[in-house]
């Protein structure tokens, strides 16, 4: 394994200029998204649309969410493991997560609301989606360059149809006397893409293909686009999920972050018949997202080397 590094991953903006469809500004950045997941998995973007005041807002929120008391907080459950609440485990002592489903959806945000603060909490719901409206929108247009660049425009279009956010509101605490920093261990996320974004504490670590760990500087207008497994099913393998961890140095504060992860529902994810050729043999075959993401929690995927491949792979 390689050593830590300096941050190198690369930066793009998405800033008014950039976000016009068919604009040359749009093209251009579509040919550094594109390059930057085929290479790196993901990239980080600076968002000119998010404000610092919404920066404030979701991390009061988040903090707000997790002062309620633990009997609240694990109220919060799902059929698909990993969507509610997550915590008190002693491989990973420093995390805790909860999840808002179709985080998009005023329907959704309102249930989770709801379920931890019976008498309604308005604030934290209207800045719970605000905000995943707001990165939902960098999501859509990450995959629009992606899938233009590739020439699979209506493969996208039908995915989109299908699209389920997940916003997952995350606290790390402070490591305790004689505990290592590990926040959360190496892996590749199950969703189709993630968007991260951290408060002002360090901790996230990227994994590069040649095996070097980067550590992920985090400011208020930035996020980490990142690639998950099932994007490399729909890419035939042209853009393949990093290797990701968190660890939260002793002494440092406690951290908070947020992740809005992208699911297909009710669709089955299969790769374009643009992508495959005699330099490109199919890879995957279809494959249902929400069963994928249940076989990752059996042995056979957790012992796998690449869950996906061993799910669906040709």
């Amino acid at each position: 394994m390689g050593s830590l590094v300096n941050p190198t991953l690369p930066i793009i903006h998405f800033s008014d200029k950039n976000l016009e469809p068919g604009s040359t500004p749009w093209l251009s950045t579509g040919k550094n998204v594109v390059r930057a997941l085929e290479h790196y998995g993901c990239f980080i973007a600076i968002y000119g649309k998010f404000s610092p005041e919404m920066h404030e807002a979701i991390f009061r929120a988040s903090e707000e969410l997790f002062d309620l008391p633990l009997d609240i907080k694990v109220q919060n459950t799902s059929y698909t493991p990993s969507h509610g609440y997550v915590g008190q485990e002693p491989v990973i002592p420093l995390y805790e997560g909860l999840g808002i489903e179709n985080a998009t959806t005023r329907e959704g945000v309102e249930k989770f609301t709801n379920l931890l603060w019976p008498s309604g909490n308005d604030r934290f719901c209207e800045t719970a989606l605000e905000y995943s409206r707001l990165v939902a929108e960098l999501d859509q247009m990450v995959m629009r360059m992606v899938s233009e660049r590739y020439g699979i425009e209506n493969s996208y279009e039908s995915l989109l149809g299908a699209t389920s956010y997940l916003l997952r509101i995350i606290k790390y605490r402070k490591p305790e006397k004689g505990e290592n920093g590990l926040g959360i261990v190496p892996h590749t996320d199950k969703s189709f893409m993630t968007i991260l974004h951290q408060c002002q504490v360090k901790g996230l670590e990227i994994k590069t293909k040649d095996g070097e760990w980067i550590a992920v500087d985090p400011s208020p207008s930035s996020f980490i686009v990142m690639a998950g497994d099932a994007c490399m099913g729909w890419t035939n393998g042209r853009i393949e999920p990093p290797n990701h961890r968190v660890t939260i140095m002793k002494g440092s504060e406690e951290r908070y972050s947020l992740g809005l992860f992208t699911f297909i529902r009710d669709l089955k994810i299969q790769v374009a018949e643009e992508l495959v050729d005699d330099h490109h043999p199919l890879q995957f075959r279809p494959f249902d997202h929400y069963k994928f993401i249940h076989f990752y929690y059996t042995e056979e995927g957790r012992r796998s080397n690449c869950p996906l491949r061993a799910y669906c792979g040709v």
